[in-house]
């Protein structure tokens, strides 16, 4: 099934079930009234959903609704916990390695369509389009196979980067100021086309699709080059302590080895040129660039819905490192 949160003006908003092809969907109210809710029993509440989601398909839910991404926040809020992972293999590393996951901004979670705002340009403002899945309650010490058993959601992610900082070992924590979500979160079950399931061992084998200004970025492959999968990014997460339901686990950034599949992001892009041709020319993110982050599954439709972000420079202010 697939599910989204719309924005009531509170802060956990108001969780409803979207059809499988985007169109419409219909207020999950007499059944939960926001996410966290139905994670928290998910054995009891899914099925509920589940029912919902098949009448909304059928064309027999009574009080339907045209779908907007826009009017959606992330599908969950407010996570107890954001971790960002580096799981994919980068060019002349021979195995990516999921100790670098790190804690992110669990209270800057924004919907599809929340501007990419940065102070100013000299940031060299970027993203990171990425997948992530939601959990349920992980034990600690899991082993990947009992990780790989708590995802409930999947969706994508598109972290902000401000590049310029993320060498600078004072300043690297704010690198990554906010994280914005695909506008529908999807249970793995359907991930199938043709009997068939793109969700295998905690990777999924489907293109993700990035361009800036209509002009294509990347295809990336998001299970080929995946050396972590996500069973083993949770259990890592797990050696210290349990994860709560509601936790968010991405992948980072998506990336393939080989080139021609182009970059999720402007970072690799530029280091893609500048291993070609000796010197990058893609410029970073600017004022009024539009990003746009999909995929597409093996029918052509949207999985999870666009992240569509406008670029805003100078529109509000970056946060700035604390005197000591």
């Amino acid at each position: 099934m697939k599910l989204a949160t719309l924005n009531d003006g509170s802060r956990d908003g108001q969780l409803v079930v979207v059809s499988r092809d985007l169109s419409n969907a219909h207020y999950a109210t007499g059944i939960a009234n926001h996410l966290q809710q139905v994670l928290e029993d998910w054995n009891f509440y899914s099925p509920q959903l589940q029912d919902l989601y098949v009448a909304l398909n059928h064309g027999k839910a009574r009080h339907t609704f045209p779908f907007d991404a826009c009017q959606c926040l992330a599908p969950l809020p407010r996570a107890y916990l954001l971790a960002v992972g580096d799981a994919y293999a980068k060019p002349g590393v021979v195995e990516a390695q999921p100790e670098t996951l790190r804690l992110a901004f669990a209270d800057v979670l924004q919907g599809a369509c929340a501007p990419l705002t940065c102070s100013n340009d000299k940031l060299e403002p970027d993203f990171a389009a990425s997948l992530a899945v939601v959990t349920g309650d992980v034990p600690p010490a899991a082993t990947p196979t009992q990780a790989l058993e708590s995802v409930r959601l999947l969706l994508l992610a598109s972290h902000t980067c401000y590049r310029a900082w993320q060498d600078q070992p004072t300043l690297a924590w704010q690198s990554q100021p906010s994280t914005s979500f695909s506008p529908v979160a999807v249970t793995p079950d359907e991930l199938v086309w043709g009997g068939e399931s793109a969700w295998a061992q905690g990777r999924l084998n489907l293109t993700l699709q990035c361009s800036v200004n209509g002009r294509k970025l990347g295809l990336c492959e998001a299970g080929s080059d995946m050396t972590a999968s996500f069973g083993e990014l949770i259990a890592r997460l797990s050696q210290v302590r349990g994860l709560r339901c509601g936790s968010i686990v991405s992948s980072g950034e998506v990336r393939n080895l080989e080139v021609s599949r182009g970059a999720c992001s402007i970072a690799a892009r530029r280091a893609q040129e500048a291993a070609q041709h000796g010197k990058s020319k893609t410029p970073w993110l600017a004022q009024d660039d539009q990003l746009v982050i999909d995929m597409k599954g093996r029918d052509g439709q949207s999985v999870f819905g666009a992240i569509t972000q406008d670029v805003h420079i100078g529109q509000q202010r970056a946060a700035s490192p604390r005197s000591t």
